[in-house]
């Protein structure tokens, strides 16, 4: 595949408030979101399947998502709900925290809406579709089936399927109901993106490399596993550290930047050691930098 390549990335946008000193200001973002935006700067057609409200917020976001470069088609309008909000606050480190409001946000009923039927077989004409378990916490359990029907649909004409284990406790009633939700997802996917401090804490997994098997004993055919500031396991099961390390000004979106790195560069032809090299340089530019999807500037690394 090249830039030539439809991608379509399932989820959430949110409205997000940052703060920049006493200043507190409003953007957005989103695990798949800031993947999207990414993928979109590395020149591929890209569509963002959710859904947004009619209010001025959710008309802003359409706007600004289009400045971004993407496509906006895929996104359906909730005609009584409006988009999620989060807060994000940074310590000392660089680590975040969030803050979020959107239990009744318009992207929960993407699956639901009059139009959603028509969305989702266009989605699954995709050649790489991209959707997280935080994808899948947001929707009610007919959205995550009718999601996978949209996952099969795209592997039946052989396109690919990334999925990112993205665990987020507090969006699920328990580990039991992220798990089963998880292992079916992994069972749709051809790039498998954990990170190996998600599924500790859903699995009690000690080992990186244990993820790895285990999302292949569930289907996956290539699994890369993230490890934070030590890089990531290569789907032949080598380590592979980042280039240097790193004083973080803003962890926010890294796992995501890197995910749209790895992609795009397995989308053009790249090895997966290549392509997780591209992986970390995208996750490094972006952690030197303040928000989950940092203003694109000379250093970034999208043409390299």
């Amino acid at each position: 595949m090249s830039t030539a390549a439809k991608v379509v990335v399932v989820g959430e946008g949110m409205l997000e408030l940052s703060r920049r000193g006493a200043e507190w200001t409003l953007g957005y973002g989103g695990d798949t979101l800031n993947t999207a935006v990414h993928l979109a700067r590395y020149g591929f057609d890209t569509e963002y399947f959710s859904a947004l409200g009619n209010d001025p917020f959710s008309v802003q976001l359409r706007a600004d998502w289009q400045q971004a470069g993407l496509g906006t088609n895929f996104v359906l309008t909730d005609p009584t709900r409006q988009a999620g909000l989060y807060a994000i606050t940074t310590d000392p480190a660089g680590e975040r925290s969030f803050t979020y409001w959107r239990a009744d946000s318009a992207a929960r009923q993407m699956f639901s809406l009059p139009e959603s039927p028509h969305v989702e077989a266009m989605a699954g004409a995709a050649d790489l579709l991209v959707f997280s378990l935080v994808t899948l916490a947001i929707l009610p359990p007919e959205g995550r089936e009718r999601l996978l029907a949209v996952c099969r649909a795209v592997r039946s004409h052989g396109g690919k399927v990334a999925f990112d284990g993205n665990y987020r406790p507090r969006l699920w009633a328990n580990r039991k109901q992220a798990g089963g939700a998880r292992d079916a997802a992994i069972s749709c996917a051809d790039f498998g993106l954990p990170t190996f401090e998600d599924e500790a804490m859903l699995c009690g997994t000690t080992n990186p490399a244990r993820v790895a098997d285990d999302w292949y004993a569930l289907g996956c055919k290539e699994v890369i596993v993230k490890l934070g500031s030590e890089g990531c396991l290569l789907p032949d099961g080598r380590a592979h550290p980042p280039a240097m390390k790193l004083a973080p000004k803003d962890t926010s979106g890294a796992g995501d930047a890197f995910n749209a790195g790895y992609l795009a560069a397995r989308l053009s032809g790249a090895s997966p050691e290549a392509a997780a090299q591209a992986g970390h340089k995208l996750a490094a530019w972006t952690v030197m930098r303040s928000g989950a999807i940092p203003q694109r500037d000379s250093d970034a690394p999208y043409s390299s």
